[in-house]
C-alpha cells in the first residue's frame, strides 16, 4: 500500500457532501462525543443502497474498497484502506449478541449530527443506539465503552 497524507476533516467532509446515509460508529463515535479513548481505525455503518456513493466519496483520499459493491451486498461488511483503515458495515440490520435485531433505518431516523468544525458534520447514532451497536460483538473493550456510554446517557437525562 502507498502511504497517503490523510486529512480526517476532508474525509468527513467528503462523506457529508456525498449525501450518503453513513453513521460513524465504534470508538471514533465515542471520541466525537468527547470521551477520552484511543482508537486506530474508523467504523461506519452505511445503508446498503449507498455503498457505491460512499466508496466514491473517499476514493480520491486513497481509500480503496476490499470488495465490489455487488460482493458487499452479499457479505454485509468490507474494508476501505490504504494507510488508514475503515471498517464498513453495509447491512439493513444486525443482531446484537443477545439476538435483538437493530435496523439501520431506525438508527438513521434517530441519528445526531456533530460538527468537527462549522463545515464538517459527522452523523452518529444516538447514545442509546451507540450502546446497541456496541452489543454486536460484546468484546471486553465494548463492555467498557457501554459503561462509558451509559454514564453519558445518564448525564443527558438529568434535568
Amino acid at each position: 500500500m502507498e502511504a497517503t497524507k490523510f486529512d480526517e476533516r476532508e474525509f468527513f467532509r467528503r462523506i457529508a457532501e456525498s449525501c450518503t446515509r453513513a453513521l460513524l460508529i465504534g470508538r471514533r463515535a465515542l471520541v466525537a462525543l468527547g470521551l477520552p479513548l484511543l482508537t486506530a481505525d474508523y467504523d461506519f455503518w452505511v445503508h446498503p443502497d449507498d455503498v457505491a456513493a460512499f466508496n466514491a466519496a473517499v476514493e480520491s483520499l486513497g481509500l480503496i474498497a476490499s470488495h465490489t459493491p455487488e460482493e458487499i451486498h452479499s457479505r454485509g461488511r468490507y474494508v476501505l484502506e490504504n494507510d488508514e483503515h475503515v471498517d464498513v458495515l453495509a447491512a439493513r440490520s444486525v443482531s446484537t449478541a443477545d439476538g435483538l435485531v437493530v435496523a439501520f433505518d431506525d438508527l438513521w431516523k434517530r441519528r445526531q449530527t456533530l460538527h468537527l468544525d462549522p463545515e464538517t458534520p459527522v452523523a452518529i447514532p444516538s447514545v442509546a443506539d451507540l450502546i446497541l451497536t456496541k452489543q454486536f460483538s460484546l468484546r471486553p473493550k465494548d463492555l467498557e465503552d457501554i459503561r462509558l456510554l451509559q454514564t453519558l446517557l445518564t448525564e443527558e437525562l438529568k434535568p
